[in-house]
């Protein structure tokens, strides 16, 4: 996996989880709805980069 694509994964998925927790905490339910989807783009970014790297010779 690309060490670039791999941080934005990373930081997608940390960014999305933290904007969850902070629409949950207070209580902004389109927040932890926006947190959630960024943390599972993170996720599938993360997920397509795993997958690249299983076909490579």
């Amino acid at each position: 996996m690309s060490a670039d694509e791999k941080a934005k994964a990373k930081i997608e998925q940390a960014r999305g989880k933290a904007e969850k927790a902070l629409g949950d905490a207070v209580g902004n339910d389109r927040m932890a709805a926006e947190g959630q989807s960024r943390k599972s783009k993170g996720d599938a970014r993360e997920a397509k980069e795993k997958g690249k790297d299983a076909f490579k010779p």
